[in-house]
């Protein structure tokens, strides 16, 4: 069994790149469990834009906290550029997903993205084991 972990496990060694990774972990899964929730009809389209931002900002958190437990110091720092990178590849996917252009209200939410990973990385300093 150890075999199997040593050869199919990988561990991202930079904090930042690490938190991006469980950011989109999370995103993923958010947007599976939402997809679910939309077929069997529970929520409605018209309802679907709040629910997007929870769990773009659920990803965001658990991103920085990874980031800052993984850095296990400057976790303001590293929590806000993983928000920062979370948030400039969700325009760069959007932007060439819908061939839209970018205006000044979308790139304001990346101070959200910013401030959300921020606090993730400040919680998750204080989970890191010294």
């Amino acid at each position: 069994m150890h075999y199997i972990r040593l050869i199919f496990s990988f561990r991202l060694s930079h904090p930042t790149l690490s938190g991006l990774w469980y950011a989109f972990l999370w995103m993923m899964i958010g947007a599976l469990g939402l997809s679910l929730l939309l077929q069997s009809e529970i929520i409605e389209e018209t309802d679907l834009t709040l629910y997007i931002y929870i769990v773009h900002s659920l990803s965001a958190l658990f991103g920085g906290l990874v980031s800052g437990k993984r850095a296990g110091r400057k976790g303001l720092y590293q929590g806000a550029v993983t928000g920062l990178f979370y948030g400039v590849l969700l325009f760069i996917i959007s932007f060439l997903a819908l061939d839209s252009s970018l205006t000044f209200s979308d790139l304001s939410l990346l101070i959200p993205a910013l401030l959300i990973g921020a606090a993730g990385g400040v919680l998750g300093v204080n989970l890191h084991k010294k």
